[in-house]
């Protein structure tokens, strides 16, 4: 979007109503011009291909809550909530484990995403979901927020984490971004790109009073798209952590977003039904809206090597 020109965002419309439980872990891969995302509470992960606006689904045997890209175009790396794994959607081959989280059952792997040095950043909670998936109640400070690399190993950056959420960083790589969902706080770090590592914790917006801080995405401008749990909307922050724009979404619980389409300025958007009353009909849907700002691209995990 050029300096000075206002920003332009369509009204949300309803694309796959797929009545998620607790839609999440949305991603857009770029070469096959699709998108992937979850549904945590009943262990799906789908597909939407946006040319024929079809929707493809596969079960696991527990909760998925992300999806994210790997350095083959072909392998995507699952988060599941005992940890993380390597899939290949075409087959569904189901590979290599990578990562084990140390608590689970008693916590679960929650959001996730790629720095860009291309290491795979995942943040934990207590575990909120039953063996069958039905709903359990969240709390306490069990979360983690790990880095794993490419053999698999895990370094622990942030503990006494409620609900770990939001984990993207600013265009220029310099700042980091985090919410704990049960404290309705996001923070910024100072990132080093040449390390990968974080540090300096710095308040961002806290307190916001609608709903709770979910999942986010990260515009070319270095405006943080945030999706607000049970607040029915999207708050886009500033770098400076001020309110730009709040964007009403027909669902009570929007969850988290990414950016993507042939030209990266399409905003997705997915929900959860999870509680939400009867008047809210479109919760658990998947949303899109355009914009005339692009997202920032989506980093990939550098597992394989020399590729």
């Amino acid at each position: 979007m050029p300096s000075g020109q206002q920003l332009v965002i369509s009204e949300p419309v309803c694309i796959a109503a797929t009545g998620d439980a607790c839609g999440e872990g949305v991603v857009w891969h770029v070469r096959d011009q699709c998108l992937y995302w979850t549904d945590i509470n009943r262990f799906l992960v789908h597909r939407y291909t946006p040319h024929d606006r079809s929707v493809q689904t596969w079960f696991f045997s527990e909760p998925v809550t992300c999806v994210l890209l790997t350095n083959r175009h072909d392998v995507l790396a699952l988060v599941l909530g005992s940890g993380v794994i390597l899939w290949e959607p075409a087959m569904d081959v189901r590979g290599r484990r990578l990562f084990s989280l140390p608590d689970w059952p008693g916590a679960r792997c929650n959001d996730a995403a790629v720095d860009p040095r291309g290491r795979l950043w995942v943040g934990s909670m207590r575990n909120n979901v039953g063996v069958d998936g039905t709903p359990r109640e969240a709390g306490g400070s069990d979360g983690v927020l790990y880095s794993i690399d490419r053999t698999g190993s895990g370094t622990a950056w942030v503990r006494e984490i409620g609900i770990s959420n939001t984990l993207v960083w600013s265009p220029d790589q310099t700042k980091f971004y985090f919410a704990d969902t049960l404290k309705n706080r996001i923070c910024s770090y100072d990132y080093d790109p040449d390390s990968g590592s974080i540090r300096c914790e710095h308040a961002f917006p806290q307190d916001f009073d609608r709903g709770l801080p979910d999942g986010s995405a990260m515009d070319a401008e270095g405006y943080l798209w945030n999706c607000r749990y049970r607040g029915g909307c999207i708050v886009r922050f500033s770098p400076e952590g001020e309110v730009d724009r709040v964007i009403e979404i027909p669902a009570g619980s929007p969850t988290n977003c990414t950016f993507g389409g042939p030209n990266g300025n399409v905003l997705y958007v997915t929900s959860a039904s999870l509680g939400s009353s009867s008047w809210d009909r479109l919760g658990g849907c998947l949303f899109a809206l355009e914009t005339n700002v692009r997202g920032v691209v989506e980093n990939e995990f550098q597992f394989f090597p020399d590729h």
